[in-house]
């Protein structure tokens, strides 16, 4: 069964083009590993410094390979300091209609 989600986090002000190089650089490589579906990165229209990443990862096991791989702890790591939560917050998704 797909494992759905999506993450949200806000841009300190003045951090909003880091924030979005950051995580544009980062899609690209979770968008390569094995059993990632989909990971879609967004900005919110009415909120420009919200980011909302949707994310699908063919199961469990996958899901959980992603947040194992080393460039994640990278990536957290050079986010936090730019963003207002201590981390991104996530959202699970279940499918109603297959």
């Amino acid at each position: 069964m797909p494992r759905t989600l999506y993450a949200e986090f806000t841009a300190r002000p003045g951090t909003e083009s880091a924030v979005q190089d950051l995580i544009v650089a980062y899609a690209d490589e979770v968008r390569a590993e094995p059993g990632n579906l989909r990971f879609e990165v967004y900005r919110r229209a009415e909120s420009p410094a919200a980011f909302v990443v949707f994310e699908r990862y063919a199961d469990e096991a996958a899901f959980r390979a992603h947040l194992a791989h080393p460039t994640g702890r990278a990536f957290n790591d050079e986010l936090v300091p730019l963003i207002e939560e201590d981390a991104s917050v996530l959202s699970f998704l279940n499918d109603v209609v297959s």
